[in-house]
């Protein structure tokens, strides 16, 4: 999953969600799930083996590798990646996965859990938020004559329009 993670931001991509693996009948994959052998290939005692992550511990670490972007998830990467020999991959520069520092929230905490905690408003949720005032109305800009407006031709002539020059 590591190569896979130092790939993804090599090439610019950005996993927004990812999905765990759940077993369902008659597929291959629930084969290889349960069977931890490859039944792409011929299955005996000594067949390729696969690992299979099923804990929930590693299935979280894989999604924190896939997601490396994301701040909830480096406090785990740091954990790792040192276990893992590669602290390398950890720092500011452009070639490290995750950067050296957990950002502040604000919330004030380390780390963006407190991100969620704050109410999100948009048109469809209600805006203006909760115990704000409405802004102050608009005044209404000078009116412009019909003509130019889209509308029926002007009366010329009429008081605020010129008159028209050349013909009787």
């Amino acid at each position: 999953m590591l190569e896979l993670a130092v790939w993804l931001k090599k090439n610019g991509f950005r996993a927004d969600q990812v999905q765990a693996f759940l077993p369902s009948p008659m597929a291959t994959a629930t084969a290889m799930y349960h069977s931890g052998k490859n039944p792409l290939k011929r299955i005996a005692r000594t067949s390729e083996e696969v690992v299979i992550p099923k804990g929930i511990k590693v299935r979280r670490l894989h999604k924190a590798f896939l997601r490396y972007h994301d701040p909830d998830n480096w406090p785990l990467l740091r954990d790792a990646l040192k276990r893992m020999g590669r602290a390398d991959l950890i720092g500011n520069g452009k070639h490290h996965l995750i950067p050296a520092y957990q950002p502040v929230s604000p919330t004030g905490t380390a780390g963006g859990r407190g991100r969620a905690a704050l109410p999100f408003r948009t048109q469809h949720t209600g805006l203006p938020p909760s115990g704000s005032q409405r802004p102050a109305p608009r005044s209404k800009p000078a009116s412009r004559p019909k003509a130019a407006r889209g509308g029926r031709e002007p009366v010329w002539g009429a008081p605020g329009l010129p008159k028209r020059r050349g013909l009787p």
